[in-house]
This record gives structure tokens, C-alpha cells and sequence, in this order.
């Protein structure tokens, strides 16, 4: 066996890395986390972003309703048994608190109340 210097001798690449190279690849690891992170977080403000307009189409869609119902007071509840099934069926009941408290609605009110004639008493006079 001939021996051979150790300048010679085929070197086998080391098992571990050297520091440089592992602070790199730690950093690469590092950017694709936080890009990974930001990615799902914008999906997630999307989505919320979404939801959140969806509600708010779906309340300004109900006021809207509500604005343009006609309603009718009923004042006599004896009235509902004389009414018919299928009438029954489209009757809503609502807050009546709503129809005093805007402004158009009161004004409304009062002028239908001041255009009714007044009770007239007859004056008996004795004598």
C-alpha cells in the first residue's frame, strides 16, 4: 500500500453546511413565512371586507322596504276575525311607535284629524 499525501486524498464534501450558507437559506425560509402570512391575511380582509358590505346592502335593503310599505293602522283588533284566511296571511304586525315619531307621518295625521268636522253639540237651552 503506497501511502499518499493529504493534499492528495479525494475530500468528501462535509455533512454540515457552513454558517453562512445556513443564515441564508434561515432568511429565505424567513421572507416565503412572512409572505405566506400577508397573503392570507389579505384573502382574510377580503373576505371580511365583503361580508361586512354584504350586510350592510342587505340593512339598507330592509330600511328601504320598510320606507316604502303602505301601512294601514288598524285600530279595531275585532276587525282581524272578520278578515279572511288568505288576507291574514299578508297582515304584518310593526312597531306603531315609528309612525309617531317621524315628522311627515304626524303632520300627516294632524292634517287628516284637523280636516274632520268637529262634533257639533246642540246648545239646549232650558227655559
Amino acid at each position: 500500500m503506497a501511502s499518499t499525501r493529504f493534499s492528495q486524498m479525494v475530500k468528501v464534501r462535509p455533512l454540515c453546511k457552513s454558517w453562512e450558507i445556513k443564515m441564508k437559506e434561515r432568511q429565505e425560509k424567513k421572507m416565503v413565512k412572512e409572505f405566506a402570512k400577508q397573503l392570507k391575511e389579505e384573502k382574510l380582509q377580503k373576505s371580511e371586507g365583503k361580508k361586512k358590505r354584504r350586510e350592510e346592502n342587505l340593512k339598507r335593503r330592509l330600511e328601504n322596504e320598510r320606507k316604502a310599505e303602505v301601512v294601514q293602522v288598524i285600530r279595531n283588533p275585532a276587525k282581524l276575525k272578520r278578515t279572511q284566511k288568505k288576507q291574514l296571511r299578508s297582515i304584518e304586525k310593526r312597531d306603531t311607535l315609528m309612525f309617531c315619531t317621524s315628522g311627515e307621518r304626524i303632520k300627516h295625521t294632524q292634517n287628516a284629524l284637523s280636516n274632520k268636522r268637529p262634533r257639533q253639540r246642540k246648545n239646549h237651552i232650558s227655559t
